[in-house]
């Protein structure tokens, strides 16, 4: 549909893909390089910058794989809530699947055991081909990276500074699919479309029963009862520092749109001040 291709076209260009001719930005064509959809290639370039391309790899894997998660049989709920508890992680469920990736692979290190893959993911109730694609998809990117020659930083998951430059990277590329709870119940306002959505049941906020206000998604989905899935709990103050102001300025009125505008008020006085000492 024309409309379809004009919002894509539009997407494209917030991600600063496009040049003013609607061609491939020089960042387009780099961005273009990833069998990814482009916000995820778009954050996967900007942990270049924020030094935290080991950890992206592994969201961009995870998020392009099969979900890792298993429907638990009847009877076995809560065991299967208990043991994604022991992976999940307090930042979201991005970070969340990084813990579950680096489990994994420790957990089937040994490559003379092929056997204890499939039984570590049965005892957590989670996919082993999906994790394995997971894995395919990872070693494939990394290919990809050093091929284009673009620096992968040392590992660092775990660390205040390395979760910080992980939520700037996604930000980069998924400023567009920031949602809001208007109730303190779980009812999440998308920015974009006024639409509400729930957490999706595998999220590790889910488990945690933990409610964060601002959350960026990876995805939303109408089939599975209006769902966001993959979220993970944002700022308000990292979201105005990284957000394209064309981008912001276009959104559809909202009291989160003016809650926004008074943080980006507030920073103003600062990147000015910034801006000059550069």
């Amino acid at each position: 549909a024309p409309e379809s291709l004009m919002q894509a076209l539009e997407d494209l260009d917030y991600l600063a893909a496009l040049d003013n001719d609607g061609n491939l930005s020089e960042f387009g064509i780099i961005m273009s390089e990833f069998p990814l959809d482009p916000q995820l290639s778009k954050s996967l370039l900007a942990s270049c910058e924020f030094e935290c391309v080991d950890e992206m790899l592994t969201i961009a894997a995870m998020v392009t794989a099969p979900s890792c998660f298993l429907h638990a049989p009847p009877g076995t709920e809560e065991i299967a809530r208990s043991r994604w508890r022991c992976l999940s992680h307090p930042a979201g469920d991005h970070f969340t699947l990084i813990n579950v990736f680096n489990a994994f692979r420790a957990a089937t290190a040994s490559p003379t055991q092929p056997g204890n893959r499939e039984q570590w993911c049965c005892e957590y109730f989670l996919s082993c081909s999906a994790l394995s694609m997971a894995e395919m998809i990872r070693a494939e990117l990394v290919e990809i990276m050093k091929r284009i020659e673009l620096p992968i930083s040392e590992p660092d998951f775990g660390s205040e500074a390395n979760l910080l430059s992980i939520k700037k990277a996604l930000l980069s590329g998924y400023f567009m699919d920031i949602a809001r709870d208007v109730d303190g119940s779980g009812n999440y306002l998308m920015l974009t479309h006024k639409q509400v959505a729930q957490l999706h049941p595998f999220s590790s906020y889910c488990n945690t029963r933990r409610i964060p206000e601002w959350v960026l998604f990876h995805e939303f989905s109408i089939s599975e009862g209006n769902s966001i899935r993959v979220v993970s709990e944002i700022s308000p103050h990292l979201f105005a520092e990284l957000v394209p102001q064309y981008y912001f300025s276009n959104l559809p009125p909202s009291e989160s749109k003016d809650i926004l505008q008074e943080v980006i008020n507030h920073l103003a006085p600062v990147s000015a001040t910034e801006e000059e000492q550069k």
